[in-house]
């Protein structure tokens, strides 16, 4: 069993996998950004956080013990003057991995290390407070949206004004039709009386006969 063995191999003894580490660390740190497989940089992300706890303590003792482990004494005072401003209001999430694809021969899975600014977590505090501003008004503006919509289908209450002049149209006698309708219905009354009196005047003649 793996048990209190924490951390990888990398198919590599102690000695080898630690000064491998050390000087990817000092890299880290002097750059803010290195490539490296996606192994390494989960390890080497254990060994960052280790570093960055000692800079924020920053007492003789914490600066003697970094620099038992970072290669170069100008990467670990640099570390010490900025850990306040860089990583003061923030306990972890110091370092970002970022996945690039695989690497051409072996196919390994690379990976981008890099470290995180305090400037990067207010941002991200500032758009999430925008999400869930917008999540909480969403609700609010779609009850709005629905009242308008009832609104509009109501009927529309007439005022006094509007209600009385229905009303006398109403109660108002209809108009005559125009003068052309009715010369055209008088004439139509014509043509449907006269085929009758030819047919009575042609009886009278057939009994005289």
């Amino acid at each position: 069993m793996r048990h209190r063995k924490s951390g990888i191999k990398l198919n590599r003894t102690i000695s080898h996998r630690q000064a491998m580490f050390r000087n990817m660390v000092t890299s880290l740190f002097k750059y803010d950004r290195i490539k490296t497989t996606d192994a390494k940089a989960k390890e080497l992300r254990r060994w960052a956080d280790h570093l960055i706890t000692l800079a924020k303590r920053g007492d003789l003792h914490a600066r003697r013990q970094a620099l038992a482990i970072v290669r170069e004494k100008n990467v670990v005072h640099k570390l010490f003057e900025e850990v306040q401003k860089r990583f003061g209001k923030i306990s972890g999430g110091y370092t970002r991995i970022i996945k690039v694809g695989r690497r051409a021969g072996d196919a390994a899975p690379v990976s981008i290390i890099e470290l995180v600014d305090h400037d990067d977590h207010a941002r991200k505090k500032k758009a999430r407070k925008k999400v869930k501003a917008a999540k909480k008004e969403a609700p609010k503006a779609a009850g709005q949206d629905m009242t308008a919509e009832k609104s509009a289908e109501k009927p529309r209450a007439g005022t006094e004004e509007e209600k009385q002049a229905s009303t006398a149209e109403k109660d108002a006698p209809q108009e005559p039709a125009d003068a052309e309708e009715q010369s055209a219905e008088s004439g139509r009354q014509a043509e449907q009386q006269t085929p009758e009196k030819d047919e009575s005047v042609e009886t009278e003649e057939e009994k005289k006969e």
